[in-house]
Order: structure tokens, then C-alpha cells, then sequence
């Protein structure tokens, strides 16, 4: 039996994989086991960082909100705000309302007046 030479297609792979952990840290991006190693491991963090990511932006803008219908006496709380404003049929997302908030106060206390009245 002819000996298979296989060297095309094992480098081609590894050159792949090479390329995706050339930014990592020492052995990391050097040896062949543990480039493939903490390439799964950097594919699994980043897709578990994708949810936790929407997660905490939403916090954020909540925390954001609150403060600031907290701050101008707008309603009691951020959980109150948000009743009426379903309650009303006003549809801002939770990102828009935390841009105003940061911007420009006056608009979201307009907001809240309309609410109420």
C-alpha cells in the first residue's frame, strides 16, 4: 500500500483555527491543542455573552429611567411610568425613554404630564 500523504488538508485546517486565535496570549495562539481549545471556549463565551449582553443594556436603561422619574418627582417609580404609558397606548422602548432621560429631561416630563392628564 502507497503511503498517503497528508499534509494539505491538516495544515489547511490548522492555518484556519491559526487565524482565528492569532490575538490570544501566549501558548494560546501558538499550539495546535490549545488554539482549538480556546477557540471553543471563545465561541461558547460569545455566544453566551450575545443574551447576557441584551440583558444588561435593558438593566441599564431601567436604572436609567427610574433615576430620572425618581429625580423630577415625573410619578412614583419607573414601574408606574411604565403602566401609564402602556396604559395610554404610548409605544417608546425602554432605549429611546433612557436617551431622553440622559438628554433632554424636559421632554420625558412632558411625556409624563401627558400620562397623567
Amino acid at each position: 500500500m502507497t503511503r498517503v500523504r497528508r499534509g494539505y488538508t491538516a495544515r489547511r485546517r490548522r492555518t484556519k483555527i491559526r487565524l482565528f486565535s492569532s490575538t490570544f496570549r501566549g501558548a494560546h495562539s501558538r499550539l495546535t491543542r490549545t488554539m482549538t481549545q480556546q477557540k471553543m471556549r471563545a465561541l461558547v463565551s460569545s455566544h453566551r455573552d450575545r443574551g447576557r449582553q441584551k440583558r444588561d443594556f435593558r438593566r441599564l436603561w431601567i436604572t436609567r429611567i427610574n433615576a430620572v422619574t425618581r429625580e423630577n418627582r415625573v410619578l412614583d417609580s419607573y414601574s408606574r411610568f411604565i403602566h401609564n404609558l402602556y396604559k395610554r397606548q404610548l409605544l417608546l422602548n425602554r432605549k429611546i425613554l433612557a436617551q431622553i432621560a440622559i438628554s433632554n429631561k424636559n421632554c420625558l416630563y412632558m411625556i409624563s404630564n401627558k400620562i397623567i392628564k
